[in-house]
């Protein structure tokens, strides 16, 4: 049965209300796990949007099935995906660079407290992401190599095409996925797809992924599609591919695709001159899973990234 609950309310301006809600999916089996799955951080992030849908629809068909809870949260930047913002209208702010927030914070720092404190406790929680309007991303988990020990044994569960550890940051020790790992509930992220967009392949092959996941835990007996074994990345096994003059960027590699080192990636055109400014070759060989899907690029724009030596 789903019954959605307030995370957190707020009053806004002119009359209007802040509403954060979760749909509780309990299964017939009362004993079980707790997952949650997060999506809308980012209001131009809506591959999430997808994920949450399926797989609450995927529940609901067959509950008796589930043990346990699933709590999935669809929007935790609703004023963000309202007006096609990536940040916190009004305030401007990366809400995935306020947590753990604070009860008497502003508006955004009370609403990450508010959002913390209703997931800890789960099992496992899974933040859904994708890549903003500029790049197009495979399906990939990041962690954080100080998390790496709990994390790595469980990512590869969810039906992503690589894992990547990377070495933490002063920004990312603000997300909420730190946030959540750091206060001992696991936490993986999840990213695929590109802004303002949905790509149902990636989101019913990650929603699968999330059902494997839930089995893993014993709280589902529905069956699965299980995918590849992942590769697992660290920062140094990623090549980066920048531009090196200002223009319009015509992609000439498929997204997704292995390169071979030298390949054409694509070209930078001047409009103006109806010229070729520069071509982009490949610096390395390996998978092309990161593409520049914004044309309009600047010296210094980032244009693809490779994993290197991966060969399908």
């Amino acid at each position: 049965m789903a019954v959605r609950q307030d995370v957190f309310t707020a009053e806004l301006p002119v009359g209007e209300r802040l509403v954060i809600q979760k749909n509780r999916i309990r299964g017939y089996h009362r004993r079980g796990p707790r997952v949650s799955v997060v999506t809308g951080i980012h209001g131009d992030e809506l591959e999430g949007q997808y994920v949450a849908y399926e797989l609450a629809r995927q529940l609901e068909a067959r509950l008796e099935n589930l043990h346990g809870i699933v709590d999935i949260y669809p929007a935790i930047n609703p004023l963000g995906i309202n007006s096609v913002q990536r940040r916190m209208p009004d305030f401007d702010i990366d809400l995935d660079r306020t947590f753990p927030g604070s009860e008497e914070g502003n508006l955004a720092e009370a609403l990450a407290a508010a959002v913390v404190e209703d997931i800890k406790g789960s099992d496992v929680c899974v933040d859904v992401h994708s890549s903003g309007i500029f790049m197009r991303e495979m399906p990939q988990v990041r962690l954080n190599v100080e998390f790496a020990k709990t994390l790595l044994p469980i990512a590869p569960l969810l039906n992503v095409n690589f894992v990547w550890l990377r070495e933490t940051t002063t920004e990312g020790k603000s997300s909420l996925a730190y946030a959540l790992n750091e206060a001992g509930t696991p936490c993986l992220v999840v990213e695929s797809g590109v802004g303002l967009r949905v790509t149902e392949d990636y989101g019913s092959r990650l929603t699968e992924g999330i059902l494997r996941l839930l089995a893993y835990y014993h709280g589902w007996e529905g069956g699965y599609v299980s995918a590849l074994p992942p590769h697992v990345a660290r920062d140094e096994d990623v090549s980066v591919v920048y531009s090196e003059v200002a223009g319009v960027f015509l992609p000439r590699a498929q997204h997704a695709s292995v390169v071979e080192a030298g390949a054409l990636i694509g070209i930078v055109v001047d409009p103006t001159t109806g010229k070729v400014e520069t071509e982009v070759h490949a610096p390395t060989s390996g998978l092309l899973f990161t593409l520049r899907e914004y044309p309009v690029v600047a010296p210094g724009s980032l244009l693809a990234r490779i994993l290197r030596g991966v060969s399908r």
